[in-house]
C-alpha cells in the first residue's frame, strides 16, 4: 500500500494512554512522501467527529458529515496500524492544514 501525504487513511490507534484520541478511525497523513516511501513510520493527525472549534482543529466535511482534523494530536505511528486508504484532502483543505500546522508549531 503506497501512502501519500494528505491522504485520509483508517488507522487503529489502540492502545492509547491518557487523553490521546483512541480507537480505529480516519486520520490524515501529515508526513511528506519521502518519509512515507522509505520509513516504516508515518506521521498522522487523527480525525474526529466530536469536537468544538478549537484553534488547532480544522473543520471539514467528510462523507457528508462534519469532522475535525486534530492538529493538536499529531503523532508518528508504525505503518502496520494502517487499515486502508479511503480518500484525500482537496487543495483548499490542504492549505488550511498547512496554515494551522505553521501557526501551531512554527510561529
Amino acid at each position: 500500500m503506497e501512502i501519500k501525504q494528505y491522504q485520509i487513511i483508517i488507522v487503529n490507534l489502540d492502545p492509547t494512554v491518557g487523553s490521546e484520541i483512541r480507537k480505529t478511525r480516519p486520520c490524515l497523513v501529515i508526513s511528506p512522501d519521502e518519509i512515507n516511501k522509505y520509513l516504516k513510520t508515518i506521521t498522522i493527525a487523527p480525525i474526529t467527529s466530536a469536537s468544538k472549534d478549537y484553534p488547532t482543529r480544522i473543520r471539514f466535511t467528510f462523507e457528508g458529515n462534519t469532522n475535525w482534523i486534530s492538529i493538536d494530536q499529531i503523532r508518528t505511528i508504525d505503518k502496520s496500524r494502517v487499515v486502508k486508504i479511503i480518500s484525500a484532502l482537496d487543495q483548499k483543505e490542504i492549505r488550511k492544514v498547512k496554515a494551522i500546522i505553521k501557526e501551531t508549531f512554527i510561529d
